[in-house]
């Protein structure tokens, strides 16, 4: 049996233990019931910001923060795979630069992904169109497009399934709620 395998059946065997409750708990509560309310809050001592100084008691049983230890790691493990799933950790940032007359360069980084596409209504929205090309080892993808003057909206997908609009470029909506970025070209 490994050190971990031990320390865990420790801990199962305390966290199996019974817990008792003293029997004059009942008695206690009802004391302090019969008591009535405390002071009043301008009868406290002190200004009334004080409550935040007080000390505090927390006490938690050892299974209640077992539970919550293993809560918060299930929380933090689903949301690292759910990131990496839709590409959100992978995209980091976005730029859209003309290159050259008539000839637009769209670039994205994107280290951990695995394939980009831009689509936009200069090419009817297709994911495979204008697919985005990988430089060698630094995460980022570029595609040069040749475009006339005019307004176009555009976005990248990566993975097939992560629509992400340029940060760099105003933000418009389709009509199916997708973010969008606006390109215009020119003077239109």
């Amino acid at each position: 049996m490994t050190d971990q395998e031990e320390a865990l059946t420790r801990m199962i065997a305390v966290l199996k233990e019974p817990v008792s409750i003293g029997s004059d708990l009942t008695a206690r509560v009802m004391a302090e019931v019969r008591q009535g309310p405390g002071p009043a809050m301008d009868e406290v001592a002190g200004p009334r910001v004080d409550w935040w100084r007080r000390r505090w008691t927390l006490r938690v049983s050892p299974l209640g923060a077992l539970a919550t230890a293993a809560g918060l790691a299930a929380i933090a493990l689903g949301s690292q795979r759910a990131g990496r799933r839709a590409g959100i950790e992978s995209v980091e940032r976005s730029a859209t630069v003309a290159q050259a007359p008539g000839r637009t360069q769209f670039v994205l980084v994107a280290k951990d992904a695995k394939n980009v596409s831009l689509v936009g209504d200069f090419n009817d929205w297709s994911l495979s169109a204008t697919p985005l090309t990988r430089s060698d080892g630094n995460g980022v993808w570029w595609v040069t497009v040749p475009l006339v003057p005019g307004r176009y909206r555009f976005a990248y997908v990566v993975d097939g399934t992560l629509w992400r609009p340029d940060p760099e470029s105003p933000a418009a909506d389709d009509e199916f709620g997708r973010p969008n970025s606006v390109l215009t070209i020119g003077g239109s």
